[in-house]
């Protein structure tokens, strides 16, 4: 008979089994810890010395799990946990389930098991799964005498009150320290108004696949779809960089730039975009500093109200999307792909054109790089 070969392979998978209690790295930067404690230390105090003057030096009910959902909104506010209906609405929903419970069911361990349990179906059918609601649900059962005299009232004063406060709070702390609060999806990029999704999403990894995968998965993740896919466009940015090098805009842009300024005829403008065969032309004063940019597209929408005496001025389009020429070249393509840019002008830190990159450099680059990729 063979010898059995699960028997070595029992420690291992021990072994593998005992790892997964090791904690696992934390990616916050020294300066977001420090950003999160002094949240939750001014979220709670103030939010406890309001809600205590509110109820006139009566409040034993600053419920414990504020500091629950201060952990949430303080270090974690990008978390689909922490966002605004997750707190209000799951504090809400368990508060109300935990009083009904309390006095329906006579026996405590049993009402408060079916408070959580019931809690935890509303809010994952109401989209504001709350943690720390779970213990709001547990307060309203074992608060004792002063909750129950409370009854319902429990559920605005304290726990509206208070999720409401520390809310607020997180709303002011989480924007002056320049996070994003609430978590919003970024803005899409202007489309041309048909069924085609972006071209960044038609290739590699498509929001589509993500769903699908997110789907057969069939688990709630603490992250927002958003933030997962944007998480998947930079790891492929740093596999093409780990792969191709770092091209940076001054190794592929045009340096010999034709411009024109703000008080020159339209006509003039025009004539250049034609002769040279571009479609833009960055607008700059006598320093050459960039002041905008006109397009073969201002000439087409404006040219049946363009008058003789009309200038470069009247029709630019002063809001310029620019590059620095140490920029990676990956970043830039991932602008040209998602705000469906032409070109883009290169600037240094004191605002001089120094060059253009098109589609056609970016192609070009993109071309290049892929051919000597295939023959390593």
């Amino acid at each position: 008979m063979p010898p059995s070969t699960s028997l070595p392979l029992a420690p291992q998978r021990t072994a593998a089994w005992l790892r997964t209690f090791l904690p696992m790295p934390i990616a916050a930067s020294r300066r977001e810890r420090i950003k999160s404690c002094a949240g939750a230390l001014l979220g709670l105090f103030c939010t406890e010395w309001i809600s205590r003057h509110l109820l006139a030096g009566f409040n034993p009910w600053f419920v414990a799990p504020m500091g629950a959902s201060a952990v949430l909104l303080f270090a974690v506010p990008s978390s689909p946990l922490a966002q605004p209906w997750s707190i209000i609405g799951g504090n809400l929903v368990a508060a109300l389930v935990g009083v009904a419970c309390a006095q329906w069911i006579p026996a405590p361990g049993l009402a408060a098991g079916v408070a959580v349990a019931v809690a935890i179906a509303l809010m994952f059918q109401l989209r504001c799964i709350h943690p720390p609601s779970g213990a709001v649900a547990i307060t309203a059962v074992f608060g004792g005498p002063a909750v129950r005299a409370l009854g319902f009232g429990f559920v605005v004063m304290p726990v509206l009150v208070n999720s409401m406060l520390l809310l607020l709070l997180a709303l002011v702390f989480n924007n002056l320290a320049r996070r994003r609060y609430p978590h919003r999806p970024p803005e899409a990029a202007p489309g041309h108004g048909t069924a085609d999704p972006p071209p960044a999403q038609r290739a590699g990894i498509t929001r589509a696949d993500l769903d699908q995968a997110l789907a057969e998965r069939g688990e709630f993740l603490d992250i927002e779809e958003d933030d997962l896919e944007a998480i998947l466009i930079a790891a492929e940015q740093h596999a093409y960089r780990r792969r191709f090098g770092e091209p940076r805009c001054a190794d592929i842009m045009s340096r010999d730039v034709v411009a024109v300024q703000p008080g020159q005829a339209l006509e003039d403008a025009w004539d250049l975009l034609a002769r040279h065969r571009i479609k833009a032309l960055p607008v700059v004063d006598e320093q050459r500093r960039l002041r905008g940019m006109l397009s073969a597209t201002d000439h087409l929408l404006g040219r049946d109200a363009a008058g003789p005496r009309q200038r470069v001025a009247d029709r630019m389009t002063p809001a310029v999307l620019t590059a620095r020429p140490d920029q990676p070249m990956i970043e830039l393509a991932q602008a040209f792909c998602d705000g469906g840019l032409h070109h883009v002008p290169v600037v240094d830190a004191g605002g001089i054109v120094v060059g253009m990159v098109t589609q056609s450099d970016l192609m070009a680059a993109l071309l290049k790089d892929s051919l000597l990729g295939a023959g390593r």
